[in-house]
């Protein structure tokens, strides 16, 4: 603005300044904005005295009446004739049916198809029962006082092939599940045992022992063809044949360890026969074939670990799921298997392709000693053989009987002496020394002898205490007994490591008193020695032992079996077992009861027997005397 001017010449001059400009506009703006927030402020003051409705009509929409077809409706006159009017039906209201459901499945899975045939422990024998986990209950295929084991279904579902010590010595049957006739299929010395059938039915190999086992092949339906597969001296067992037919799958102990190994017919030599798992660090067993013939899949041990593996041609070997002994399904769908547990055995499924859980373990009645999945349903109705065995049940071995002791005071046990038992102690509580007798008959019955007429322990009374470590075994509540550890030194007791989480528990395996093949089986496990660890390796002591490198020759009785069979279990081995032998506690079972131990203790002892002083211990680790010495006087001044 030039020097000395007056702004207001300059708007009479028709040029106002740029500070009115600027003024001029933000009243105006503002002005502006004051109009609209009034208008939206009473805006709807306006509607709502104009057209006065509340506010929930006015989110509500109107009702509109429906008109009826009692009236005709008003027709309008015309100079044209026109139509009659036509009058549209009102519509139809249908009240809503209930429909049945259908019997088809909506979901469906390969669980409900086909038929599964497991030989199951029931009260020291082992049977073979016919088994869906969603429509068959266990259905009886064979009973008495003998061993059926390793089922294996015909390709077409219609025979049945097991291994069977009915008349002595093992050897293999066919069961015609549509007659219930039972055919002997071979009848020999040797024992007999896990068949595999080949694709066409034609063809059965098997594993059979001598003075090891080898893997044969022989015809179904005449003698004439017998062929030694693998003619080799280390164990070759457990057979699987390839449904493409010219492959069959084993496992062999050739290279040091249970290995999977494939004999490839097309081939001569040793070219003959890979090695498939290549695993030193574990033991394989139980190889299984896809239907397709795609994938061969096997159960493998390492430590705590019972896991699944599938190989495939080309392919590298993959983890699948936790398992023991796997079988697939008709259409390859699912993988069921056996699950292996201290003192139980389950079943449970996996789907296949993505591993995913497909049954929730069940616990099964016994422990499993082979398992088949076939094509085609148990024939319905059942052949008269089959309908009368299927009826059959089995007596319990043993019911508990208890009698009073009036210098026992109410409410608590009484201990009673086991007659013929050498032991310290020879007592057990009232409700359990039935189970122990019958379990000593049978173990005499199935391998030839006495084991359980000596005995390192049976009751311990509190006045006999027992080494350091054990302060609260179940040998002092009288439900428990330690075998004779020195039958294991005579070589009559083998020992096998089973390892479950981070406890460790032992498999007993008693030596058959005749080893002519009909008592006891062939042993595949490698068996441990304690006496390894004072061969002065220091490796050896610390680990208390090692596993001795080959299974031992001749035939062997499963007492962790058969006792498990009568309700007997097994004890873990205690932290401290690879240093103190007697806390592995290999030889010890026991009668569970649902009590925890001090309440177990309470049965047989009042309160104030199990009272023990409180150690006092004293302020430093070693009390030592405070030293002494001549102290000089002072000189007074």
């Amino acid at each position: 603005m030039p020097f000395g001017q007056d702004w207001r010449s300059l708007q009479e001059e028709g040029n106002p300044p740029p500070q009115a400009r600027f003024s001029r506009g933000v009243i105006l703006t503002s002005s502006s904005l004051l109009l609209l927030i009034s208008v939206l402020i009473l805006w709807p003051i306006l509607q709502f005295k104009v057209n006065p409705v509340s506010a929930e009509s006015s989110t509500r929409p109107t009702p509109t009446p429906i008109q009826t077809t009692d009236t005709p409706p008003t027709s309008i006159p015309t100079s044209k004739p026109t139509n009659p009017p036509t009058v549209s039906p009102s519509p139809e209201i249908t009240t809503p049916t209930l429909v049945p459901p259908s019997p088809t499945r909506i979901v469906t899975s390969s669980l409900q198809e086909g038929l599964i045939v497991l030989a199951l422990n029931e009260a020291g024998y082992s049977h073979l029962f016919a088994y869906q986990p969603t429509d068959l209950p266990y259905t009886r295929l064979t009973s008495g006082p003998w061993d059926d084991i390793t089922p294996a279904l015909s390709p077409d579902g219609r025979w049945l092939a097991f291994a069977s010590n009915r008349s002595g010595p093992w050897d293999l049957y066919l069961l015609d599940l549509q007659s219930g006739e039972l055919t002997r299929l071979t009848d020999t010395m040797e024992y007999d045992a896990a068949p595999a059938w080949s694709p066409d039915g034609n063809l059965i190999a098997y594993e059979t022992y001598t003075t090891d086992l080898e893997v044969v092949i022989r015809s179904v339906f005449d003698d004439q063809t017998f062929i030694n597969l693998s003619e080799h001296p280390a164990a070759d067992f457990q057979p699987t044949w390839s449904p493409m037919g010219r492959q069959l799958a084993f496992v062999s102990n050739r290279s040091g360890e249970s290995e999977i190994w494939l004999a490839d017919f097309d081939k001569y030599g040793e070219e003959r026969f890979t090695n498939l798992s290549h695993n030193p660090e574990m033991q394989e067993e139980h190889p299984a074939w896809s239907p397709d013939g795609s994938a061969l899949t096997w159960a493998a041990s390492q430590g705590e670990n019972h896991n699944l593996y599938v190989w495939k041609p080309g392919q590298s070997i993959h983890y699948i799921a936790s398992g023991d002994w796997p079988i697939w399904s008709p259409d390859g769908s699912t993988l069921l298997t056996n699950l292996v547990t201290p003192n139980q055995n389950l079943l449970t499924a996996y789907q296949a392709d993505q591993a995913l859980l497909e049954l929730p373990p069940i616990i099964l009645p016994g422990s499993a000693s082979g398992l088949t999945w076939g094509v085609h349903p148990l024939p319905s109705p059942l052949p008269q053989t089959l309908k009368q065995i299927s009826e059959e049940t089995t007596p319990a071995l043993w019911t508990p009987v208890t009698g009073e002791v009036p210098e026992v005071p109410g409410g608590r046990q009484h201990l009673v002496a086991l007659d013929g038992v050498q032991a310290p102690f020879p007592q057990l509580l009232d409700q359990v020394d039935e189970a122990f007798q019958a379990l000593r008959v049978l173990v005499a019955e199935k391998a030839g002898w006495d084991f359980l007429a000596s005995l390192d322990n049976a009751f311990v009374p509190l006045t006999a205490p027992l080494p350091p470590g054990m302060g609260e075994d179940w040998l002092y509540t009288g439900r428990a007994f330690a075998f004779d550890s020195q039958s294991m030194n005579a070589g009559w007791v083998v020992v096998v490591p089973e390892r479950f989480g981070h406890q460790t528990y032992w498999r007993v395996y008693l030596k058959a008193r005749f080893q002519n093949g009909s008592q006891g089986k062939p042993l595949n496990d490698l068996t441990w020695d304690f006496n390894a660890r004072y061969q002065g390796d220091p490796n050896l002591f610390e680990n208390g032992g090692d596993q001795i490198a080959t299974s031992p020759p001749g035939y062997w009785v499963d007492f962790t079996d058969l006792a498990c069979a009568l309700g007997w279990e097994r004890l873990p081995a205690l932290p401290t077992w690879q240093s103190a032998v007697y806390t592995a506690r290999f030889n010890e079972f026991l009668l569970p009861i649902d009590q925890t131990w001090e309440e177990t203790m309470l049965d047989l002892y009042p309160a104030e027997a199990l009272l023990t002083p409180t150690p006092i211990f004293p302020p430093t680790l070693t009390p030592t005397r405070t030293p002494s010495w001549p102290v000089s006087s002072t000189p007074s001044p």
